[in-house]
């Protein structure tokens, strides 16, 4: 992943820089309603991966995190 937390995430998807954001299902809702919303006004790729432990491994991380992209 290039990007990893909602933070950097969110900063790189309203700047043009993501194709794809991955969002974790056991993230907290409100950590994730909002960029959720603008990957949909901006018609990028969502995928869900099932928790927030194996995104963090997928992103190459040892923690989990809510969101990544790239």
């Amino acid at each position: 992943m290039k990007y990893v937390g909602i933070k950097q995430v969110t900063k790189n998807v309203k700047e043009g820089n993501v194709n794809v954001v991955y969002f974790a299902e056991d993230a907290e809702p409100h950590v994730t309603e909002k960029l959720l919303k603008i990957c949909k006004e901006k018609k990028i790729k969502i995928v869900h991966v099932k928790t927030m432990k194996e995104l963090g491994s997928m992103s190459n991380i040892d923690i989990g995190t809510s969101c990544a992209a790239e």
